[in-house]
């Protein structure tokens, strides 16, 4: 029996547009920025007003399947490794946004967390968070944060900052080929 949060029912939205701004943002930070820098968030700002209400639906969704993405490449390098990536993954994920109580109000972190063991587990983590209503202003900054600590993470891992970007460049490419 397949789940209503299945990933073959969940829309796969902008990644393109989601994948450019979890770039730039890994950009940044690789590049010694502490915070926002007030020009980039101005610039990401204007793209994202100039999408419109059904663009930045898109964006969401495609933020959402970047999570699944990754949590997906990282399931599977979890498995060959015999660990567990709630373990491996998840917990550190976690105890990183705990760490970051501006970014990640103590609210949303359950949130989060669930978006990751949603999309850890198979889930689509936009179909699982719509099961409680729609997405609040308070999560936009958390869900765009997950998905940067994601990428770092995988770029981590395989010790390639552009990994993580290379990934999803390469099965866009992939998507529009076949």
């Amino acid at each position: 029996m397949s789940s209503p949060c299945d990933p073959a029912r969940a829309p796969v939205g902008d990644v393109g547009a989601a994948l450019m701004m979890v770039d730039s943002r890994l950009q940044a930070i690789y590049d010694g920025g502490t915070g926002t820098d007030p020009e980039q968030q101005e610039l990401l700002d204007r793209f994202a007003a100039a999408m419109g209400p059904t663009g930045l639906e898109a964006l969401l969704e495609g933020t959402c399947t970047l999570i699944y993405t990754f949590m997906k490449w990282l399931r599977m390098a979890c498995e060959a490794e015999e660990k567990d990536v709630n373990e491996y993954v998840v917990v550190p994920l976690i105890a990183t946004m705990r760490m970051m109580p501006k970014t990640f109000r103590p609210e949303v972190v359950p949130t989060m967390a669930g978006l990751l063991i949603a999309a850890g587990t198979g889930l689509s983590p936009n179909l699982w968070r719509g099961q409680y209503g729609r997405w609040t202003d308070a999560e936009m900054n958390p869900l765009e944060a997950t998905t940067v600590l994601l990428a770092e993470h995988i770029n981590r891992i395989t010790d390639d900052r552009d990994f993580a970007t290379r990934l999803i460049a390469e099965a866009l490419t992939g998507a529009e080929q076949a």
